[in-house]
């Protein structure tokens, strides 16, 4: 079981920092928090693409990873 419970979450923390790496930045610096603000509010439906899917991928994986970290505390202390 610890075994099992150890690869899952390797697995899970794989994932997790994959996902993050491949999201896409939210800062376009200065010049972009000024001028970009409207673009980004009215421009992009992020939610149904790439950056969405990525999004569920992350909330997903950091969950699993904190259920499986906090349960091999539980069962192996």
């Amino acid at each position: 079981m610890h075994t099992a419970l150890m690869i899952l979450l390797l697995v899970s923390s794989v994932i997790l920092t994959v996902s993050i790496l491949l999201q896409s930045s939210n800062s376009d610096g200065l010049s972009g928090s000024i001028a970009g603000g409207a673009e980004q509010l009215f421009g992009k439906k992020k939610s149904r693409g790439y950056d969405g899917i990525l999004s569920k991928i992350t909330t997903f994986a950091a969950i699993a990873y904190i259920v499986i970290a906090l349960v091999l505390v539980a069962i192996f202390n």
